[in-house]
């Protein structure tokens, strides 16, 4: 069973929430909030996570929304407005990779990283912004990246995306927090994923993955988990004075 949470009449928006980090993110946040929407672009997935959820004892609402369509993701905020309440809590997940050197990194890639990673946590977070400033109170916890902060080869265009989730931060959180707003990052480093996955599959790595966590200080993959709890902690009460910051769940890669 998920553990009881209070009527706090609060509810959380996971973006990409039917897989991954996002998925783990929904279980999380199942615990402390009245409900959850869990928001993807494969809305099965987003059924299934939902359900999971539900069955464990928690409430939550599955949608179909693309981030990087204004139009689809109001809609989604429409539907999750009727069905669970106002959003107070948006966790903005979803996102894209792919490999390629600079020089070879199509236009129409680019666009897309910047699409969907860069692009929707603006407009989800304009989505959701009249919840919150009614309420005097919310939360936004950003998925940044350690490509943000260190780069990773061949993934110029992701690194910059991300980059720009951590500017996005600091900036929303100077703009918002007098009206109780707060907004924070979390900066995952090489997560066990279907994401990771698949990269993995593909041979995109520069080297095998295996070598790349040994270079940790913690020489292992990282949980969606570990990232959940991360996003739980700025998403709480406890973190009422917590605002701009940027946390590492990356098993102390970015030393």
């Amino acid at each position: 069973m998920q553990s009881g949470n209070s009527a706090t009449g609060r509810f959380a928006l996971v973006t990409g929430g039917g897989s991954g980090i996002g998925e783990a993110v929904c279980h999380r946040l199942a615990r402390d909030v009245d409900g959850v929407a869990v928001l993807d672009i494969h809305v099965d997935e987003a059924r299934r996570v939902a359900e999971d959820i539900r069955q464990a004892g928690g409430n939550a609402f599955p949608v179909h929304g693309d981030v990087a369509d204004r139009s689809s993701l109001d809609a989604a905020i429409v539907q999750v407005r009727a069905e669970l309440g106002p959003v107070t809590v948006l966790v903005n997940n979803a996102a894209v990779e792919s490999f390629h050197l600079f020089a070879d990194i199509a236009e129409a890639d680019w666009e897309r990283i910047m699409q969907v990673n860069l692009k929707g946590p603006y407009l989800a977070v304009q989505a959701v912004l009249p919840d919150m400033i009614a309420a005097g109170w919310g939360r936004i916890v950003n998925i940044s990246s350690l490509a943000a902060q260190i780069g990773a080869f061949k993934m110029a265009h992701y690194s910059a995306s991300k980059g720009g989730v951590t500017s996005l931060t600091r900036t929303l959180a100077i703009e918002l927090g007098a009206h109780g707003i707060t907004v924070n990052a979390v900066a995952p480093s090489f997560i066990d994923t279907p994401m990771a996955r698949r990269a993995i599959a593909a041979n995109d790595l520069p080297i095998p993955f295996e070598e790349i966590l040994k270079g940790y200080p913690i020489p292992r993959f990282g949980r969606p988990e570990e990232v959940a709890a991360a996003c739980a902690f700025f998403a709480s009460e406890e973190a009422s004075y917590v605002t701009g910051q940027l946390l590492g769940v990356n098993g102390g890669a970015a030393f």
